[in-house]
């Protein structure tokens, strides 16, 4: 089975990626690690470059979790990568991270995690940064 954790390289996306490593390791589940962008990656500060992946790697090679690093930039929105991935991936489980937002911020800006949430066809596991 597949666990299928939505990346950004922020203190939210290491508790998402964290808390994956620690369900694939329980469960022995293939890692399938989504970031993604609209396609203005080389500006988006949530596209996790070079360094980053290969941190990634290290890491998940380290915990000896089977894993697939998707990095896809159609210009979808972050959602509907991470639940298209589920979907196409038969995931048992998605793993996200979150963030504080005020009430009016999430009516105006909407929510990415709030989307997945709903949306989900399988359980999903959010984690708030320490």
């Amino acid at each position: 089975m597949t666990i299928v954790v939505g990346y950004v390289p922020t203190p939210e996306g290491e508790a998402a990626l964290t808390q994956a490593i620690a369900e694939a390791k329980k469960s022995n589940d293939t890692l399938l690690v989504i970031n993604s962008s609209k396609g203005d990656a080389l500006v988006d500060n949530r596209y996790a470059q070079e360094p980053d992946i290969q941190s990634i790697e290290e890491r998940l090679a380290e915990h000896g979790i089977q894993h697939i690093i998707k990095q896809p930039i159609r210009g979808h929105d972050a959602a509907a990568e991470v639940l298209d991935a589920a979907d196409d991936n038969d995931a048992k489980l998605i793993v996200i991270g979150l963030r504080r937002r005020s009430p009016v911020g999430k009516l105006i800006m909407g929510s990415v995690s709030q989307r997945i949430l709903l949306e989900a066809d399988c359980p999903v596991l959010a984690v708030k940064a320490d």
